[in-house]
């Protein structure tokens, strides 16, 4: 049986601006990898509503589970929430459970909740809170789309509260095999390899280090059995 799917939706002008590297797409990716849900697509699209909004309904259509990550704080450009439910077809307003945690917290910090944060109380309806245990400002998942935080640290522990509730497949197992030889003289052994082995999927990465040429095979499957069969193979052809 195939593993689940999933697909992330990268929200913000400051990840496409060049101002920000995203670091969240490479944490979802390993931690989905664990869980045997594979991570199809990947988009980036800007704090436009109408952008969001397509992307977020194309990709739930398709894949299993959909993870957002940007747009849901305080600010006037914080405008992700909004754009879900509009895109799934569901109310929004401030939600009293949200709003409980987040008079907690602040009650707590001595701040005031004034109606900018009350803005991230703003859950659409039906959906369900993500636990956020690093600042509290919740997240929320709407049918198979998980929104969450742009901050690494808080996206990280809302992922941490999302995967256990969500089914997984089989694990997905790697081995890489350095080769320093140019990619064009292992071509060949490659192709032949991909064909013998078409439940693996092959990948090779060239690099170039102190004047060397070579190259990374990463022979990535959910049998261990077939990933060693195919990288002692790959070894043997090639002499290594």
């Amino acid at each position: 049986m195939a593993n689940p799917t999933a697909a992330m939706l990268v929200i913000g002008d400051e990840i496409l601006s060049g101002r920000t590297r995203d670091a969240n797409m490479h944490y979802l990716a390993g931690e989905l990898t664990k869980l045997g849900i594979d991570l199809k697509e990947v988009r980036i699209v800007s704090d436009d509503a109408p952008a969001i909004e397509a992307a977020v309904l194309a990709l739930s259509n398709v894949y299993d589970n959909v993870f957002t990550s940007g747009g849901i704080g305080p600010t006037h450009d914080d405008i992700t929430a909004d754009c879900i439910a509009r895109a799934l077809g569901a109310d929004i307003g401030i939600r009293d459970d949200a709003r409980a945690l987040l008079r907690s917290h602040y009650e707590n910090s001595g701040l005031e909740l004034n109606a900018a944060r009350l803005r991230m109380a703003r859950i659409p309806d039906g959906a369900k809170l993500i636990d956020n245990p690093v600042s509290t400002a919740p997240g929320f998942s709407l049918g198979n789309v998980h929104v969450m935080a742009g901050i690494p640290a808080v996206f990280q522990a809302m992922v941490a509260s999302v995967l256990p509730t969500l089914t997984g497949g089989a694990p997905l197992l790697s081995q890489t095999l350095r080769v320093e030889r140019g990619e064009g003289d292992i071509a060949a052994n490659l192709s032949l390899l991909a064909e013998d082995f078409s439940d693996l999927s092959i990948g090779c990465y060239p690099f170039q280090r102190n004047g060397v040429f070579g190259a990374n095979v990463v022979v990535r499957g959910t049998e261990g059995g077939r990933i060693d069969a195919a990288i002692t193979r790959l070894a043997k052809e090639l002499e290594l």
